[in-house]
């Protein structure tokens, strides 16, 4: 908190350097979050290097006598749970469709991880539930609330036709898009004299004047 202060970066081999009589340093910093500690990786922050981690914010001061049985009982995801949710959630990222490996549109690589999201449940309760999301989604999601009432009293507002395709993309779990769709997307990407012939096929005398 002194030497490197909020806001601030810091390297592993830092943390060895400062503390070199301290066996497994590494475990003990990761505890320091279950103290209200917040200590980002290249995981949460991609402008991070992976051997970088930030101080964003300091939590209860553990070396105050009593302070360090203060923790939250929050217990790590195992293993099995890791793998039970991204096999669930197809190996993808809920937030963006995007794959573990696959890369960004700035170059950087997709890191997928389990992300704990707040769900308000239709009772006014809180849950936390868990999410794949991709190393870029998880830091733009946090501290995000969904509010599962809310989506299900939409849902129940749906006519019958709306509720029959909502319940097919459920179904496949993707939102497949109609032919007429498909053609929408592939007309707007074309020049400009190109749409115009389009409009002429179809529109004939009619389209003289109209912009699309």
């Amino acid at each position: 908190m002194q030497e490197v202060g909020v806001g601030e970066t810091f390297t592993k081999n830092d943390l060895r350097e400062a503390f070199p009589d301290v066996a497994q340093i590494d475990r003990r910093l990761r505890d320091l979050r279950d103290y209200g500690w917040q200590i980002d990786t290249y995981r949460e922050d991609p402008s991070l290097k992976q051997d970088e981690q930030r101080l964003v914010k300091v939590g209860a001061e553990v070396w105050i006598p009593g302070q360090a049985k203060t923790a939250k009982a929050k217990g790590g995801i195992t293993a099995a749970q890791r793998t039970k949710v991204m096999k669930e959630d197809g190996w993808l990222c809920r937030s963006c469709g995007i794959a573990g490996g696959d890369s960004f549109d700035d170059g950087t690589t997709a890191q997928l991880d389990i992300a704990r999201r707040q769900v308000l449940l239709p009772d006014g309760t809180e849950e936390t539930q868990l999410s794949t999301e991709c190393n870029k989604c998880r830091v733009g999601g946090r501290g995000s609330i969904v509010d599962l009432g809310e989506i299900l009293r939409l849902v129940e507002s749906l006519g019958p036709l709306e509720k029959k395709i909502f319940g097919g993309w459920l179904a496949a779990d993707e939102r497949r898009l109609s032919g007429l769709e498909r053609l929408w997307g592939l007309y707007r990407a074309m020049p400009a004299d190109s749409r115009a012939a389009v409009r002429r096929q179809l529109l004939g005398d009619e389209e003289d004047g109209v912009t699309v």
